[in-house]
C-alpha cells in the first residue's frame, strides 16, 4: 500500500511580514508545496485507477 503524502502547514499568521517585498515569501513556498501534494496525490489516483 502506498503511503499518502502529507498536507503541508500553512504559515502561521506572523510568519509573513504582509509587506510584499519578501522573495520569495513564506506563503510561495507553502503554494509550492501544496501544488507537490497535489501532483503526487492525481499520480497515486492514477496508479490506483491502473490496478483496479
Amino acid at each position: 500500500m502506498t503511503e499518502q503524502p502529507e498536507k503541508p502547514i500553512p504559515p502561521a499568521d506572523d510568519d509573513c511580514c504582509g509587506g510584499g517585498a519578501c522573495n520569495p515569501c513564506v506563503w510561495d513556498h507553502y503554494y509550492a508545496e501544496l501544488q507537490k501534494l497535489r501532483i503526487e496525490q492525481a499520480k497515486l489516483k492514477e496508479q490506483k485507477q491502473e490496478q483496479e
